[in-house]
């Protein structure tokens, strides 16, 4: 199991009050929790994934992700059993969707 984190800064804060959890820790899938943090300037990401050694995708991913979203103040906790980076992107976008409502880009 290995563990990342990353962070982001310089977005707009999320104003949605309560988390989200979208998908399911299965074969091949993922759970996505994304929850609100009063103290924080910055967007946190981590992630526990049974996929050693792909850092260099899941930070490439990440930062596609913020890119679009750019939403600060929240904590995203990631529990990985194997997702391909295309599913990892839909179900970030599905939680931040869930969390912030669908009107809110």
């Amino acid at each position: 199991m290995e563990r990342l984190q990353f962070r982001f800064d310089g977005g707009r804060r999320a104003t949605a009050v309560n988390s989200c959890v979208v998908g399911v820790v299965a074969s091949g899938n993922l759970e996505v929790l994304v929850e609100p943090t009063q103290a924080s300037d910055d967007c946190t990401i981590d992630i526990s994934t049974a996929a050693n050694g792909f850092g260099e995708v899941w930070h490439a991913v990440m930062a596609d992700f913020f890119e679009r979203h750019r939403l600060v103040g929240i904590r995203i906790s990631i529990n990985d059993a194997g997702a391909t980076p295309a599913i990892v992107a839909l179900r970030l976008d599905q939680a931040i969707e869930e969390f912030t409502g669908p009107d809110s880009r």
